[in-house]
């Protein structure tokens, strides 16, 4: 199937990979030197390019900036000690990415531009792969609508893009949450389970609220109690109660099949642990935290990985966490770091070599 695809290459003529330290590296920054474009015109994907990193010449009638068809994903690219390249579970990503064109109303990316095109594009700036312990290679698969003209319909033309982004860790300290009572992220029968634009548009105001209180993010809840749990911020959450980690259901649509969240529940398995995806409530927390059985709180993403809660406010009960002492978040990350890092058997098969 990738054997078909058919990439026009073009190199820069000049690496800007010499001008770079990866001694500092603020997430979503710096861009590597390529990226890969594609178009879909006429019920078909084609022009499928990699080509120097450059800005886009829209029309400004172009309807991704007016009706908000935009969707995308968050992939990372690692290296084991002998400088080979791998991509952590780009096919999840690849389902993930369609079931959001689905939702709204565009059209699917075959894999062999989304899969094999991310190789290629990988192979030629591998060197952008910093070797160090929690950084990688940010991917960044985009579509958005490209025709025109204005009117609400589908477009009938699309642009397909990945980018490349050399990345650091993404939380440098355990955060601090509060518990959004006011805005809401998303309801059953809404977009909340794909992974569009609109979403993260949705909930800068909520984020921005919160840091004035001298919160990180928000967890997320539900749209009519304000009760139930969905996500934290922008990742999935997991609470750690009496030995046993919860995480919201998926079966209302409201909350993103984060690939981090699948691969966290399975270490968790391989761990020992109880697992339990169910409809979990701020009061089930909040009484698990008085009587002490709450241990841990976090939250998982591409972006993150793992990223421990050191306190969570619901009304004006706060929540302390010494993160210090925690175990089961710590070893979950430093497992999926060997993993990802070729240090232990990749036994599930999630990555795929560049």
């Amino acid at each position: 199937m990738t054997a078909a695809l058919d990439v026009l290459i073009t190199k820069v003529e000049r690496s800007k990979l010499n001008e770079m330290s990866f001694d500092d590296l603020p997430f979503g920054r710096y861009f590597t030197d390529h990226m890969l474009e594609a178009d879909y015109e006429n019920g078909e994907w084609k022009n499928v390019e990699i080509k120097p990193y450059q800005p886009l010449l829209l029309e400004p009638s172009t309807a991704a900036l007016h009706y908000g068809q935009a969707i995308f994903e968050g992939i990372k690219a690692y290296k084991d000690d002998n400088n080979n390249a791998f991509i952590f579970r780009p096919h999840e990503n690849l389902k993930r990415f369609n079931l959001s064109a689905e939702r709204m109303n565009m059209p699917q990316v075959p894999e062999e531009i989304f899969i094999e095109g991310m190789r290629q594009l990988i192979r030629i700036d591998k060197n952008w792969i910093p070797g160090r312990n929690d950084y990688s290679l940010y991917i960044r698969p985009l579509m958005f609508a490209t025709d025109t003209m204005l009117g609400v319909k589908p477009s009938d033309t699309y642009k397909f893009l990945i980018l490349l982004s050399p990345a650091g860790p993404y939380f440098a300290a355990p955060m601090k949450i509060l518990v959004e009572e006011k805005y809401t992220r998303a309801a059953p029968g809404g977009v909340g389970f794909s992974k569009n634009a609109g979403n993260y548009g949705g909930s800068l105001k909520a984020a921005t609220d919160a840091k004035k209180m001298g919160y990180d993010q928000v967890l997320w809840t539900d749209a009519f109690e304000h009760k139930w749990l969905q996500e934290v911020g922008m990742m999935n959450v997991m609470f750690i109660i009496n030995n046993v980690a919860i995480t919201p259901s998926l079966e209302e649509g409201t909350i993103l099949a984060g690939v981090t969240r699948d691969s966290v529940m399975t270490i968790l398995k391989e761990m020992g642990y109880a697992v339990e995806e169910r409809r979990i409530n701020i009061d089930e927390v909040t009484d698990a935290y008085k009587n002490g059985t709450l241990q841990e709180v976090f939250g998982t993403g591409t972006a993150a990985v793992i990223a421990p809660i050191k306190e969570m406010r619901y009304k004006d009960f706060i929540m302390q966490f010494d993160t210090n002492t925690w175990k089961i978040a710590p070893a979950i990350k430093a497992r999926l770091a060997a993993i990802r890092e070729g240090k232990a058997e990749d036994k599930y098969g999630w990555l795929v070599r560049v």
